[in-house]
């Protein structure tokens, strides 16, 4: 995945706090949590090429680098890779701040490559509307 995001200078996508409902066991922030959100930013970038309903049909290998801690602000930077005739393949970097930690600071968590494709009214893949 081409390494194009920079928390410092992009805007992102999406920004959660992670908060304590959101914690496993070990006292970080369930997988789950962050994969959700990943897939509402891919989605979210998405909508820039369709009006209508996009599903994710496809999500690769994702490997956490670094925990999560309630507290942390956590940023999606989603970024369209390629455009297809009813799909759009986005690339999705994760990166947290520290609670209390200097502007600027920021943790690479994650990243994912999403496909979503557009759907009609019965669910089946329709042409991306640009």
């Amino acid at each position: 995945m081409e390494e194009a995001v920079s928390p410092v200078t992009s805007i992102p996508t999406l920004r959660q706090l992670a908060m304590p409902k959101d914690t496993n066991a070990l006292g970080t922030i369930f997988g789950g949590v962050i994969l959700s959100q990943i897939d509402q930013a891919a989605a979210i970038e998405a909508h820039k090429y369709h009006k209508g309903a996009v599903v994710t049909v496809a999500m690769d290998e994702i490997e956490f680098k670094q925990p999560v801690f309630v507290g942390d602000v956590v940023s999606y930077y989603a970024k369209t890779h390629k455009l297809g005739r009813t799909s759009v393949t986005i690339d999705v970097h994760v990166f947290a701040q520290r609670q209390f930690a200097e502007d600027g600071d920021f943790i690479a968590v994650t990243e994912a490559r999403a496909v979503m494709v557009a759907v009609d009214e019965n669910n089946k893949p329709t042409a991306l509307n640009k």
